[in-house]
Parts: structure tokens; sequence; C-alpha cells
């Protein structure tokens, strides 16, 4: 219990570091360059997929029985099915709600989180005991 505890732990810190990475990138593209959206969502996640998968590998997941090649391509997969959700959330609900994207982002970033942790702990990272 107490090493699921650290590994949450760690858990949050990455996530909230990789967060921050995506939303501050995604927000300065649109209000700093004017980018769609969309397109600085993509960027943002971009970065920020570097930042989660460093720090999970090293920190969160360091116990893990994967090698780096196999855990990073398992963690792409992840990583790239909760940016999918994410895009097609944050696109629809720009068009169907009136919540800031900033506020939206958010929301969603952190929406993704569980599931996130779930599928690198158990797959990915595939996690020893």
């Amino acid at each position: 219990m107490k090493a699921l505890l650290r590994q949450l732990a760690w858990f949050v810190a990455v996530g909230c570091a990789a967060a921050a990475t995506h939303w501050t990138t995604a927000v300065a593209g649109i209000a700093c360059l004017g980018l769609l959206p969309a397109v600085a969502n993509l960027i943002g996640w971009s970065i920020a997929l570097v930042v989660s998968f460093s720090g999970h590998y090293f920190l969160t997941f360091r116990r893990q029985t994967k090698t780096l090649l196999p855990a990073l391509g398992r963690f792409f997969a992840i990583a790239t099915g909760g940016f999918a959700i994410n895009e097609l959330a944050f696109v629809y609900l720009l068009e169907a709600t009136d919540i800031p994207y900033y506020w939206l982002l958010a929301i969603i970033l952190v929406a993704i989180a569980a599931l996130t942790f779930v599928l690198s702990r158990y797959w990915a990272f595939q996690h020893s005991s």
C-alpha cells in the first residue's frame, strides 16, 4: 500500500508537470501566436508527451519490468488514445458550450489522468510488486 501511495504521488507530480506544460503551451499558442485551439492543443500535447514519459519512466514507474523501447511504445499508444479523446472532447465542447478554452482544456486534462494511470501501471510499464 505504501508503494502504491508513493507511486500515486509521483504520478500526480509528473502529471501536473506534463499538464502544466501542455496547458501553458496550448494557451500561449492561442493567446500569443493566434493558433487555432486544436492546433495549439496538439503542439502542447506533443511537448508534454516528452515530460510525461520521462517522468513516469524514471520516477513514477522506475521499478518497471519493461525496458525503454517497449515501455515507450506502449506509453505512446496510451498517450495517443488519451489525446484522441482529449482533442475530440475539446473541439466538440468548444462548439457546444460557453466554457472558456483554458478552463475546458484543464478539465479535460484532469479527466484523462485516471485512465492514463491505470493503463500505464498495468500495461505500459508492467509494474512489478
